[in-house]
C-alpha cells in the first residue's frame, strides 16, 4: 500500500470507479456479499465482514437510539470493501488511509521504512508539508489514498442517497487514523473538517470496539435495517 498509493494511482482509481458503472446492486445484497471477504488488514476478527457490519450498527443503535441514519452508517461503513471481490488488491481496498500529494506524516503506521519505494516520496512537488495543497484547503480538496472509504462515499453521492453530511464524513474518513486518532494533517483542514471531526471520532468508538466473538442474529435484525436502507439509500444502486 505504501509503495503503490501515489497521486497517479489515486487519480487512476478515481477515473475507473467513481463513475459507478461496474454493477447494479441493492444495499442489503452488497452488505451480505461481504460474507465472501475476510479483511487481511484487520487483526481483530476472523469472521466475515457482514457480522461486523451488524455488530457496529447495533452498538451505535444502543448508544444513539434517536439517530437512525447513524445506525445505517454503522451497517454500511465497510461496504466499499466489495471492490476486493472484483479483483482489486486488498492494499487498494483496506487499511489506514492517508493523503497523497503531500508529505507523509509520522503517525502513519510504519512511516519510517515503508514509503522508500514510493516515487512520490522523492518528488519535490509532493514531499513538502503542503505539497500540492493550499493551507486549510479542506479535506474535500485533498486526494486520499484509494480504498473502501472513498469508494463507498462516491457511490452514495452518485446515487443521491440522503444520509446526512455527518454520516457521509464518517464513511469517507473512518480509516483516516492519522487525522482522527493522532491529530495529524490539521494544516489541511478547514472549519467544516474540524466541525465534523467529533462525529468521525464518535463513530470510531463503535467501529473498533464492537468486534466480539458473539455473533448477531442477522435474520432478526434485517427488517429494521432494510427499513433504514429504504429510507436513505433505496432501490438498486449503481456501483
Amino acid at each position: 500500500m505504501h509503495t503503490h498509493q501515489t497521486v497517479d494511482f489515486v487519480n487512476q482509481m478515481n477515473s475507473v470507479w467513481t463513475g459507478c458503472s461496474h454493477t447494479k446492486l441493492g444495499m442489503m445484497d452488497a452488505i451480505m456479499s461481504l460474507d465472501q471477504l475476510v479483511d487481511e488488514s484487520d487483526p481483530d476478527v476472523d469472521f466475515p465482514n457482514s457480522y461486523h457490519a451488524f455488530q457496529t450498527a447495533e452498538g451505535i443503535r444502543q448508544a444513539h437510539p434517536d439517530n437512525d441514519w447513524f445506525h445505517l452508517v454503522g451497517l454500511i461503513h465497510d461496504v466499499g470493501k466489495t471492490m476486493a471481490l472484483w479483483d482489486v488488491p486488498q492494499w487498494a481496498v483496506v487499511g489506514d488511509t492517508f493523503p497523497v500529494g503531500c508529505q507523509y506524516q509520522n503517525s502513519i503506521v510504519f512511516r519510517d521504512n515503508s514509503f522508500m519505494d514510493n516515487p512520490d516520496e522523492k518528488n519535490s512537488r509532493y514531499n513538502t508539508e503542503f505539497g500540492i495543497y493550499e493551507p486549510n484547503c479542506g479535506l474535500d480538496k485533498v486526494h486520499m489514498s484509494w480504498g473502501h472509504d472513498e469508494y463507498l462515499y462516491r457511490v452514495l453521492r452518485f446515487n443521491n442517497c440522503s444520509i446526512p453530511e455527518e454520516g457521509l464524513y464518517m464513511i469517507r474518513f473512518h480509516s483516516f487514523y492519522p487525522w482522527h486518532s493522532h491529530g495529524d494533517y490539521m494544516h489541511l483542514c478547514n472549519e467544516k473538517d474540524l466541525r465534523l471531526l467529533p462525529w468521525v471520532q464518535e463513530f470510531n468508538k463503535f467501529d473498533l470496539y464492537t468486534k466480539t466473538t458473539e455473533l448477531p442474529d442477522v435474520d432478526k435484525l434485517k427488517p429494521y435495517y432494510q427499513s433504514l436502507i429504504d429510507k436513505y439509500c433505496p432501490g438498486i444502486l449503481k456501483w
